[in-house]
């Protein structure tokens, strides 16, 4: 393992217990990996913008042909993207917001999953080319989502699960940090639960 991606979204910073677990997994790593790199794109405190007109017309023009604010969304798309193809593996840090991911991570996904960059069309139909890589996703939420009558409504694991895949990245693992503000659990429990799982999936990564 030479380089470590993490991506934060969260808008609490060092107060959000999606980052925190997400800071204990890439700590665990690199004491694995004393030699890893580690990429931070904290979305947060640089959201990437919502992609635009120039950002779908720029896709299919050209790069001799790009108008200036063409070049520049597709810059960003570009650079984003070869974070990824660096990185042998991704950690991501994601707050359940109102059932779903942040819009900032929304945003970042909307640049990197692009024709031709990270996946293409085939006869078979479509291939994700950011193969061989391994993802860890923690999944901060208030409630407790992993139990069969909440389910339903957790729309982020499942998401970034067939989004991932779509662009390659089909090892993914889960460390939840889940009930943090249940009476029952409380942060303290739901962090340690975390810490827990994610040495779980640690002790069987090479």
């Amino acid at each position: 393992m030479k380089n470590i991606l993490l991506i934060q979204s969260s808008p609490r910073g060092s107060e959000s217990f999606s980052q925190q677990m997400a800071q204990s997994v890439v700590n665990d790593l690199k004491a694995r990996h004393p030699e890893a790199k580690v990429v931070i794109r904290d979305l947060a405190a640089n959201p990437p913008p919502h992609v635009g007109s120039a950002f779908i017309t720029g896709m299919y023009a050209p790069a001799e042909h790009r108008t200036p604010e063409q070049a520049k969304a597709i810059a960003l798309s570009d650079a984003l993207i070869d974070e990824l193809f660096a990185a042998d593996t991704v950690v991501m840090a994601v707050p359940m917001h109102n059932f779903t991911l942040p819009s900032t991570l929304k945003a970042w996904i909307d640049h990197v999953a692009r024709s031709g960059r990270t996946f293409n069309y085939g006869a078979h139909g479509p291939e994700g080319l950011l193969k061989g890589k391994r993802a860890i996703v923690v999944l901060a939420s208030g409630g407790v989502y992993s139990n069969e009558r909440m389910k339903p409504f957790d729309f982020v694991e499942p998401y970034l699960r067939t989004v991932l895949g779509f662009i390659g990245i089909t090892d993914v693992n889960v460390v939840r940090v889940e009930g943090a503000a249940n009476s029952a659990i409380g942060a303290e429990k739901a962090l340690a639960a975390a810490g827990a799982q994610s040495k779980q999936i640690l002790a069987h990564i090479s």
